[in-house]
C-alpha cells in the first residue's frame, strides 16, 4: 500500500468528497433501504451539502495526491457525523487511521469522548467502529424526513483528553 497522508481538507475537495459519500453511502447504506425513486439523487444532494458546511472541520486520506476518504466533526462538539471511503479502499486500514487522527484532535481540545451513529443494520460499520474501541450506547430510529425509518446505533468511544498547555510557537 502506497503512503497515506492526512490532511486538513480545502474547500476544493468538495466535489471529491461529495464522490466519495455518495460512492460509499450507495455500496454500504442504499442496499439496507428501500431503493424509491429521487432517493439517490436526494442522498446526492443532501451530501454535497454536508460536505460544503462540514469541510471546515474535515480532515481526508490521501494517496498519491488524490482523495481516497474523509472524516469530519461537528464544530464544538466531540461527534463524527461522517467517515466514508471509497468503496475500492474499504479494508486497507485507512477509516482507521482518518478515525485516529480525528479522535487525537478533538483529545487536544480537551473531549474526554466521541461519539458517532451508524445504521444498524449496516453489520460491517457496526463491526469496524466496535474494533476502533467504540462502544454501542444505545439504538434509535433514523428521524430524517423523506427515508425509510431504519435504526441507527449510537457509539461511544473514551479518549485521554490532552490538558496541557498548546505553544503557538
Amino acid at each position: 500500500m502506497p503512503g497515506i497522508r492526512i490532511r486538513k481538507a480545502e474547500i476544493t475537495d468538495a466535489p471529491r468528497l461529495a464522490d466519495i459519500a455518495f460512492r460509499a453511502w450507495e455500496t454500504g447504506i442504499l442496499p439496507i433501504l428501500t431503493d424509491k425513486p429521487g432517493l439517490r439523487d436526494a442522498e446526492r444532494r443532501r451530501l454535497s451539502h454536508a460536505v460544503g458546511h462540514g469541510w471546515r472541520n474535515t480532515i481526508v486520506a490521501e494517496i498519491d495526491s488524490v482523495v481516497v476518504g474523509w472524516c469530519s466533526r461537528v464544530a464544538g462538539r466531540s461527534y463524527i457525523p461522517y467517515l466514508f471511503v471509497i468503496p475500492e479502499m474499504q479494508g486497507h486500514r485507512i477509516g482507521s487511521m482518518l478515525l485516529d487522527r480525528m479522535e487525537t484532535i478533538l483529545e487536544l481540545q480537551g473531549a474526554e469522548r466521541v461519539h458517532l451513529e451508524t445504521p444498524a443494520d449496516h453489520v460491517r460499520a457496526v463491526r469496524f467502529y466496535e474494533r476502533q474501541g467504540y462502544r454501542i450506547l444505545a439504538l434509535r430510529p433514523d428521524g430524517r424526513d423523506g427515508h425509510d425509518p431504519f435504526v441507527s446505533v449510537h457509539l461511544e468511544k473514551r479518549l485521554r483528553p490532552y490538558d496541557g498547555e498548546i505553544d503557538d510557537d
